[in-house]
């Protein structure tokens, strides 16, 4: 694909960064590493070729994680929008959101949505994972069921549970029970003396704790259905996936496409406003839009009144270095940057950045109104743009992905984005897309893995010729051989090798390397 936006350039700064940071999901300290570059201008097709490599973009600043270096490996995640299909538990918040504007009234927890969520897109989610979770108190007892010893555990605990009811009795009640539980014990169990012990079986295999039974058992698992997947048919492109019992899937788009009744009790508009450069809907809603990102972060992340600025959202999410981009064959709204807006009762309820670009939307952040987190909107949220991303695949038909940002193993509230399927993740070094269910147990028995079995097999893009990298030196575009002859001063050749690296040579020859 040719160079977009009328002719622009991608202009870049490389940063190295191999200095670790402080990682936001396990709080280590100096422990997160990355490569980063800010960027001055980059077209939708150069973003595009560096996402399929590993890199992200927060703001200007375009990172890239060291996966086999890092605290907490950051995998890029993608879904095939147009072979997705909702899950039970998708469908219960479609419903809930559906019956809350029609009938105005939903049954909530007051807890629920408004536990910590991490730094990314779609980041609030009631949705429990399939992998493996060693603590038991994070995995759903429907789960614990099939395995014989969780059921043994459960047993156990629940005559712990008898032992402990005593505790909130008053004195003459505890009494009573002591002497029911004394009384029974006397009448079941003999006073003879025990037998002495025989010591451990040598004939048996030793014990195992139970947690590391499990975490087999799951790998288990996975394996299985990671086989039984890849032994069923596939289903028709773009069809809904029926049950075997004969009933067909329902789509999101039968769930938000259905008119509401005169009688509403709300009314929720979605609205796509181009943030990067602004556009006239978007400066009118900037002050309310920003109002909204600023109760999410002090409520839901807990971060000081001081900090969530105009110039910090500005920064965070509403600059972006994408050129907007039209073309005859691509979506009426065009590629680039947007904010999708969600207005009840004519007020903005929460926001998802997101970019559009050739091949797939790329969800980037949302942030919402905390008084409406009953609403699940990050799985609302979520599911729109899934939505959405099928209807520009109708006009585009290379727009087919829709990308949650990176999958994060060693992180349990990053595995939702799992749930979403069929989906694939990027392997870090040859650059080629696995499904998910076959990189899983590998992320059971490292955090860092390599997904394609083929060991032949390298990065397709390998940097060949460091000579025909283009720079940007002194307002002049040459390729790095000129530059190299021209340049005085201490040799960079090593950095300029690096970067050519990271990003691949077809965006090395394409993409602008500014060097002072």
């Amino acid at each position: 694909m040719a160079s977009a936006g009328g002719g622009a350039l991608s202009i870049l700064e490389y940063f190295g960064g191999e200095d670790g940071n402080r990682c936001g999901y396990c709080k280590s300290e100096a422990s997160n590493m990355s490569h980063g570059m800010w960027a001055h201008t980059l077209t939708v097709q150069d973003y595009q070729d560096l996402i399929d490599r590993g890199w992200r973009r927060s703001g200007k600043y375009v990172y890239k994680p060291l996966m086999n270096q890092t605290c907490c490996p950051q995998y890029t995640i993608r879904l095939s929008a147009s072979n997705f299909q909702p899950a039970k538990s998708h469908k219960k918040v479609l419903k809930k959101v559906q019956k809350y504007l029609y009938v105005g009234e939903v049954s909530h927890s007051k807890n629920e949505g408004t536990s910590g969520e991490p730094m990314d897109s779609q980041a609030e989610s009631p949705v429990s994972c399939n992998v493996s979770i060693l603590d038991k108190s994070e995995i759903p007892q429907e789960q614990l069921k099939p395995l014989n010893i969780e059921q043994e555990e459960t047993e156990k605990d629940g005559e712990s549970d008898k032992q402990e009811a005593t505790d909130g009795c008053s004195p003459g009640q505890r009494e009573r029970q002591e002497h029911c539980i004394q009384s029974a014990e006397g009448e079941t169990h003999s006073h003879s003396h025990p037998k002495p012990g025989r010591g451990a079986d040598v004939s048996k295999p030793p014990c195992r704790k139970a947690k590391d039974i499990r975490k087999e058992r799951r790998i288990q698992k996975l394996l299985q259905q990671q086989t039984d997947k890849t032994s069923l048919p596939e289903p028709p492109t773009g069809n809904p996936v029926c049950k075997a019992k004969g009933n067909c899937s329902k789509s999101v788009e039968e769930f938000i496409s259905v008119a509401a009744p005169e009688n509403a009790a709300h009314h929720l508009e979605v609205r796509l406003v181009r943030s990067s450069p602004p556009s006239s809907q978007f400066k009118s809603s900037f002050q309310e839009s920003y109002q909204v990102y600023k109760r999410y972060q002090t409520t839901i992340h807990q971060d000081p009144p001081d900090k969530p600025t105009i110039s910090q959202f500005t920064r965070f999410l509403c600059d972006s270095p994408l050129e907007p981009e039209t073309r005859p064959d691509g979506p009426a709204c065009g590629y680039g940057s947007f904010h999708q807006q969600y207005w009840l009762d004519g007020k903005i309820i929460a926001v998802g950045v997101i970019d559009i670009l050739p091949y797939c939307v790329s969800s980037v952040y949302l942030y919402y109104d905390p008084d409406y987190a009953f609403l699940s909107p990050g799985v609302y949220s979520a599911l729109r743009e899934v939505a959405f991303t099928r209807e520009l695949q109708r006009k585009a038909a290379d727009l087919c992905y829709y990308y949650m940002g990176f999958y994060i193993h060693t992180c349990p509230k990053m595995r939702y984005k799992g749930q979403y399927k069929p989906s694939d993740l990027l392997c870090p070094e040859t650059y080629t897309w696995q499904p998910i269910e076959k990189c899983l147990p590998l992320l059971e028995r490292s955090k860092y893995s390599r997904f394609n079995n083929n060991p032949k097999e390298g990065d397709r893009d390998l940097l060949a010729e460091l000579g025909r990298v283009r720079v940007l030196y002194k307002r002049t575009v040459m390729p790095y051989c000129i530059y190299k002859k021209r340049r005085k001063g201490p040799n960079d050749e090593a950095t300029v090798k690096q970067y050519a690296g990271l990003v691949g040579q077809t965006c090395a020859e394409r993409m602008l390397l500014y060097r002072s």
